[in-house]
C-alpha cells in the first residue's frame, strides 16, 4: 500500500464490533513505522456500549483530497486498493511535473 501520498488518518472504531474493528486495525497495522511522524494519525475507540455504532476512516492526502471510507461495506483489500488508485494517480502527477 502507498501511504507516501497520505497526510492524515482518522478513524473511529469500536474493538468490539468484529466485522468493521478487525478492518481498521488491519488498515492501522498496515501503516509504516514512521507513520506517526510524516501524517496526522487521530484513533478513537468506542467502549463495549456503543459497539454497534457504524466505523469510521478518513484518509487525507497530499493534494487535499479527502476520503471517507464505509467500514461496513468495504473489507481491508478495498481499503488498498482505493489507496492505491489515488496514490499512484498522485505519483504519476509528481513524476510529469519533475
Amino acid at each position: 500500500m502507498l501511504t507516501k501520498y497520505l497526510t492524515g488518518v482518522t478513524t473511529a472504531f469500536s474493538p468490539f464490533n468484529a466485522r468493521s474493528g478487525k478492518t481498521v486495525r488491519n488498515f492501522l497495522a498496515l501503516l509504516p513505522p514512521n507513520a506517526r511522524s510524516t501524517m496526522a494519525i487521530d484513533v478513537k475507540m468506542f467502549g463495549q456500549s456503543e459497539a454497534l455504532k457504524p466505523a469510521t476512516l478518513t484518509l487525507k492526502f497530499k493534494d487535499g483530497k479527502e476520503m471517507q471510507l464505509d467500514l461496513e461495506k468495504m473489507k481491508i483489500k478495498d481499503i488498498q486498493v482505493e489507496v492505491d488508485r489515488h496514490s499512484r494517480i498522485l505519483r504519476r502527477k509528481d513524476e510529469l511535473s519533475g
